[in-house]
């Protein structure tokens, strides 16, 4: 299992990612929010803004602080490597 580092030491598994969002449309924000009510938000922001919402196939939604680009690539990199 290849894992993302999404900052600050953290990291999620990378076959388990759904798509990588921008935090700022008002239908994100909604999803944020649904997730928060069912308890199955993750922030792992670390009190910095939120740049980046990760959506897992587990129904987790996560917050980084990490821009939607830098994550995508850390991502490409890691399904790169897979072929390999």
């Amino acid at each position: 299992m290849k894992l993302i580092n999404i900052g600050f030491g953290s990291m999620i598994a990378a076959g388990r990612v759904l798509s990588i969002l921008d935090p700022d449309s008002a239908p994100i924000k909604r999803v944020v929010q649904e997730a928060r009510e069912r308890g199955m938000l993750i922030d792992a922001s670390y009190g910095r803004a939120t740049k980046s919402v990760i959506l897992m196939d587990t129904d987790h939604v996560i917050l980084s602080a990490m821009t939607p680009e830098t994550l995508g690539e850390r991502w490409k990199e890691n399904t790169e490597e897979e072929k390999e």
